[in-house]
């Protein structure tokens, strides 16, 4: 596998959430950096090879904004 994707959002309560695009991977973390590891640990449990291990880690981070029109 060359590259998986994971969507990050910010959590309510505080942290990150990450799930990852086709595959039943999913992490949180209270730093981005933190979250970066814990991804790394998820797609080690996940992937049973190293050599299915993803080439490239790519987070698509995701941020909510509301606003009024008024």
């Amino acid at each position: 596998m060359l590259e998986i994707i994971f969507i990050v959002e910010e959590d309510p309560e505080g942290g990150y959430n990450a799930s990852a695009l086709g595959y039943s991977i999913f992490t949180q973390a209270d730093t981005l950096e933190e979250l970066k590891m814990n991804i790394k640990d998820a797609i080690k449990c996940h992937f049973e090879k190293e050599e299915d291990y993803p080439k490239i880690i790519r987070l698509h981070m995701v941020k909510e904004e509301i606003f009024s029109y008024a």
